[in-house]
């Protein structure tokens, strides 16, 4: 069984609690790591200026305290293997949906299972709807 190192958990736990479960679970299946729970201004921004985030603070849902999106993805990172982080986010969505826990991804944001027609691919990105 996979777990999540330290610095992951600490990431995972400035998130609501939806998206704790969420990722708890997730992890029970397949390895991964929290890249971002909440980020404070002067990480957004950076986000911001790395067309990393569209919005600047305080605007994305990172932005609010615990987390509204939480950035997940699988382990170990290869971010050359787009196919890759598309597979790992239909199978984080549907582990949502098993759970009842409504999000949107930003591999399909507006969740009708078309993902090119996506202005702005995050595919790490997962948000409470």
């Amino acid at each position: 069984m996979y777990k999540w190192s330290e610095t992951s958990e600490s990431r995972l736990l400035t998130c609501k609690p939806e998206l704790i479960t969420l990722a708890n679970e997730v992890i029970k299946y397949t390895d991964c790591t929290v890249l971002w729970g909440f980020r404070d201004k002067r990480e957004q921004e950076k986000a911001f200026l790395e067309g990393k985030s569209t919005v600047h603070f305080p605007y994305s849902l990172h932005n609010r305290y615990p987390s509204r999106a939480i950035d997940l993805a699988p382990w170990p990172l290869d971010w050359s293997d787009i196919r890759r982080f598309y597979y790992f986010g239909g199978f984080v969505v549907g582990v949502a949906n098993k759970l009842d826990i409504p999000i949107r991804w930003g591999g399909d944001w507006d969740g009708d299972f078309q993902v090119k027609d996506q202005n702005f691919n995050d595919l790490v990105h997962f948000e409470l709807a």
